[in-house]
């Protein structure tokens, strides 16, 4: 593994309490962060920061889909890590596989509620605070989806593509302020999100990777390692595949 250098810098992980979530939240402490885990369940998190206790560990239970409760657990955080360097966001569902023309009403606000409004509260409650600071890095997680749009999958699809736009126009927006804003679109991950899709899709997903294999928490979790670091710091707006081959475009 690559040494990367978070030392003092403070981190928000977003479903940090597992999948690909936790593989960044184990990176950026071994690269010397603070983080704080957002996440629902309060079990996982617990379990989690005893492992990592030779990290600086801190974990709130947060609904990203309610923006109140996003800022009371920023004010919470704070008391602990005053300044928030960094920003990853990476909850997120699969929604139901169905073709657009049967897809439940109530299921599509969900996907969207959690994957794209989540992500915007998000970046809504900690902008101000890495403009007040002159420093930011903020890292969304999408999805190859988002550039492809997979069939039975659109509620999905569309979140992800609004994540990818949503970054790059934060990305303009902040250009000039210190603050970085990329995204990564992995293709399809192993994951516990996995339990969420069909055996049909996940045969789907696998079919359209050329290197023959799912992409590994890890190799996602070093990618976003590198975006949060002071090294990036001429790269913003950008959209980083990583796909097995993919993508070709």
């Amino acid at each position: 593994m690559n040494n990367l250098d978070l030392t003092a810098k403070s981190a928000i992980v977003t479903g940090g309490a597992s999948g690909i979530g936790l593989a960044i939240v184990k990176r950026l402490a071994q690269s010397g962060a603070n983080v704080t885990i957002w996440d629902m369940n309060e079990v996982a998190m617990a379990g989690i920061a005893k492992n990592l206790s030779e990290s600086n560990i801190h974990t709130e239970k947060v609904d990203i889909t309610d923006f109140q409760n996003i800022q009371d657990a920023f004010q919470s955080t704070q008391k602990t890590f005053p300044t928030i360097d960094i920003l990853v966001n990476s909850a997120g569902v699969a929604g139901d596989n169905q073709v657009v023309s049967e897809y439940p009403l109530d299921e599509w606000i969900r996907v969207h509620d959690v994957n794209l409004n989540g992500t915007f509260y998000t970046c809504r409650t900690l902008i101000p605070h890495m403009e007040e600071n002159k420093y930011g890095r903020i890292v969304n997680i999408a999805s190859i989806a988002g550039k492809e749009g997979n069939p039975n999958a659109s509620a999905y699809s569309s979140s992800k593509a609004g994540v990818i736009a949503l970054t790059k126009s934060i990305g303009k927006e902040l250009a000039k302020k210190n603050i970085t804003a990329n995204c990564v679109t992995p293709a399809a991950v192993k994951t516990p999100i996995f339990d969420q899709v069909s055996q049909q899709h996940i045969d789907y997903m696998l079919s359209k990777i050329p290197v023959g294999r799912f992409g590994l928490v890890e190799e996602i979790a070093a990618m976003v390692g590198w975006l949060c670091t002071e090294d990036c710091s001429f790269t913003t707006g950008g959209v980083f595949d990583l796909s097995g081959g993919r993508a070709t475009y």
